[in-house]
């Protein structure tokens, strides 16, 4: 094989980086987007050694105008995201409500491309953000393209969708200093979501945890709108989608969301992108709950209300597939920035609502992918490809990559014999359902969309007193934030109609009284004003107490320690044999160690053998890792001892709820810390700290069964005293 040639080599490019470049075992010279070999490329083109550059360079002009127009607009929203590929497999228990192709057969494996996203951040902005997660999942079936659009909460801030212009303005950096960036907290969201009572429910869900998941991999998803299901006989079923996590639904506290996009504000994305590389593929199971057409009407609120959810206890969700991500991305551009999802990309067997926040998507999503991918053609961009046959009558405009061939492109038509033609129902054409609409024209609301406060008040009610504490603090930060006191006072006499205790927490928290609301201004308070007054035929959700709801409380979490992360803080001298007991029970587990070191290389284990650092303590926190191991050692404890960062590790730890063991001598640095004062009865088993003095017999045993509690909630207690 021919070798390059050297004298255009950089000195510091080494051998095996050019075998690199040969995997197809073919020469893969540099050349210009014609293919044209090129023969130097660090020296532009000049009149003599020191003379001007010359206009002729095309090999230089080429280079330079592609990387000045290599930048294309962001998303308006969700600019944000990290994606992976993967596939979804039915389990043909759906095929009785729709007669969509890819729910039918448990033996076919539909490919998927799926986007994880923040929604108010800039691209360069952290993951960490208190915020909605995007969850889009585009299914590439025999049929079409199927885009599941949605996000990791069940509901929106508004029913309409001529308000998110608006909202969305309010949430952004303020126009006159673009500041603050992927944050909520300031006064033009907060004017508007005061004035906007229809968003209380959504407020709650993103003051709580939901908001600051530790994963992509560890949050639900779902489609937020009521969708129908069509089967074979044109029947129509209410759908819901949800999507449930393997791992279970996780969060960070606030705290330590702060300091984390301090230290990895790629936090999410590193730990999806390494999940798959590892080989830990995440997963999900695609779930529905289905509500016959009889039942439209049987609840005390709207399915067609984008701020409402249908609590799971009375309509539980059915479990119809699952969904596998094992492939990363080859190119972050070509495929995370350039897909294209749209709500309105549905399959025969699938069909939208009169949901007027959906329908206002559907004009929506095909706008900004003109504005944003160039033109019409987006659809043909590799990423948003299609595996069904595409024939169309289509043609031209900006980026047309499908060459037609032949004179007719129009219907109907005899010169190409009729073709393409429409496809017959049973032929696989798609056609909308034939619901009944007769209606006047009217700009308004149905009064089935006015109770703002019923379901806010269900979800606050569903958590834990963690969780609600959480939510009361996150309210507290937020509404801090907010320099006008009109908006703060408005804020805590909307929250007086969700739940008093949580009003008067968070007036405290701000130094103000609650206010006697006044009426809002949106559509009046609706059934909260007539809180006494029942629909016997209707069920009342009012009256609920949802644990699905509930991070902690919901039975869909597992105990299970798969991918969690684990740091052993070591140095010189540690005990190798402590460090293999517990490395091998985790392993075994699935969960993951990392040696963090005082420096960034290599230690040396008290019998002088060499052991790989993972991380330094200079470059990395607690806040990264799901729990904290000291390994015996009296030489590696001595030297943790001196280390601020390593008492700083622990410490954090501690206060962000995580499982800390250590192990014999180890003891000595938690006696060094904050919460030493816990060691005094050797271990408080409920408090999460594990030593090998309390539990000689099954130590490591002990400290996996209490890491599958993912946090120790209780000992926030503790550490607010």
């Amino acid at each position: 094989m021919r070798q390059p040639d050297k004298k255009n080599i950089p000195e510091n490019l080494k051998q095996n980086d050019l075998e690199k470049n040969k995997s197809d075992g073919t020469d893969q010279f540099l050349t210009t987007d014609q293919g044209v070999k090129i023969n130097d490329d660090n020296n532009s083109l000049k009149a003599g050694e020191r003379g001007p550059s010359l206009l002729e360079d095309f090999i230089l002009r080429e280079k330079i105008t592609h990387f000045d127009h290599e930048r294309i607009p962001e998303r308006i929203v969700h600019a944000r995201g990290s994606a992976a590929h993967g596939y979804f497999e039915a389990y043909s228990n759906a095929a009785k409500y729709t007669k969509t192709g890819f729910l039918q057969d448990s033996n076919v494996k539909t490919p998927v491309f799926v986007r994880f996203s923040t929604v108010a951040g800039f691209r360069g902005s952290t993951d960490l953000a208190r915020d909605v997660r995007g969850f889009a999942v585009k299914f590439y079936t025999q049929e079409g393209i199927f885009d599941l659009v949605g996000n990791n909460i069940p509901i929106f801030f508004i029913q309409d969708a001529s308000k998110f212009p608006d909202l969305v303005h309010a949430v952004k950096p303020e126009p006159h200093n673009e500041m603050p960036q992927a944050a909520s907290a300031h006064d033009t969201f907060w004017d508007f979501i005061s004035l906007m009572p229809e968003s209380m429910h959504m407020i709650m869900w993103t003051m709580s945890d939901r908001a600051i998941p530790r994963s992509y991999r560890m949050m639900e998803g779902f489609g937020v709108h009521t969708f129908r299901f069509i089967d074979k006989s044109n029947k129509s079923t209410f759908v819901k989608f949800h999507w449930k996590p393997k791992l279970g639904t996780h969060a960070v506290v606030w705290d330590e969301a702060i300091k984390i996009s301090g230290n990895d504000p790629d936090f999410h994305r590193r730990d999806l992108w390494e999940a798959i590389e590892s080989g830990n593929f995440p997963e999900w199971e695609l779930g529905v709950q289905l509500i016959p057409e009889a039942d439209e009407h049987k609840f005390d609120f709207d399915l067609l209300d984008p701020t409402k959810l249908v609590p799971e206890e009375l309509v539980p969700v059915t479990l119809i597939g699952k969904m596998v991500l094992n492939r990363n991305p080859d190119n972050f551009f070509a495929e995370t920035e350039q897909v294209a999802f749209h709500p309105g990309h549905v399959l025969p067997g699938i069909d939208f609502t009169n949901d007027p926040l959906l329908q206002g998507r559907l004009f929506s999503y095909t706008d900004t992918q003109l504005s944003r991918l160039g033109g019409s053609n987006f659809h043909e961009i590799p990423i948003n490809r299609t595996l069904a046959p595409m024939h169309n009558n289509q043609r031209d405009g900006h980026m047309r990559q499908e060459i037609n061939t032949g004179r007719v492109s129009y219907f109907p038509n005899s010169l190409g014999g009729g073709c393409p033609y429409q496809a017959k129902i049973e032929e696989g054409g798609f056609a909308s359902f034939n619901e009944r609409v007769d209606a006047q024209k009217v700009r308004e609301r149905s009064k089935s969309f006015s109770d703002h406060f019923s379901q806010a008040k269900l979800f606050f009610d569903s958590q834990t007193e963690i969780e609600q504490n959480h939510i009361i603090n996150a309210l507290r930060f937020e509404l801090g934030k907010v320099e006008t006191p009109a908006i703060r006072e408005r804020m805590v006499g909307l929250l007086s109609l969700v739940d008093m205790k949580l009003a008067q927490e968070v007036a405290n928290g701000l130094g103000i009284l609650v206010p006697t609301p006044e009426k809002p201004i949106n559509h009046g308070i609706g059934a909260d004003a007539d809180k006494n007054k029942h629909e016997p035929d209707k069920v009342q959700v009012k009256t609920l107490i949802s644990d699905a709801l509930s991070m902690i409380k919901n039975k869909n979490n597992s105990n299970t320690i798969q991918t969690r992360n684990i740091a052993f803080l070591c140095s010189d001298g540690v005990d190798a044999i402590s460090i293999n007991a517990m490395k091998k029970v985790l392993e075994a587990k699935g969960a993951t160690v990392k040696i963090i070191g005082t420096n960034a290389t290599a230690i040396k284990s008290s019998t002088n053998t060499e052991i790989k650092v993972d991380h330094s303590l200079l470059t990395v926190s607690s806040v990264l890792f799901d729990a904290v191991f000291v390994p015996s050692g009296k030489k590696s404890v001595n030297a943790l001892q001196q280390q601020e960062k390593a008492i700083e590790f622990l410490n954090d730890a501690y206060k962000h709820c995580k499982v800390i063991g250590a192990d014999k001598e180890g003891i000595e640095l938690l006696n060094a810390t904050n919460f030493s004062f816990k060691l005094s009865n050797k271990m408080i088993f409920e408090d999460g700290i594990i030593t090998s003095d309390a539990f000689s017999d099954n130590f490591e045993q002990t400290f996996i069964d209490i890491l599958g509690k993912h946090r120790i909630w209780s000992r926030e207690k503790h550490v607010a005293k």
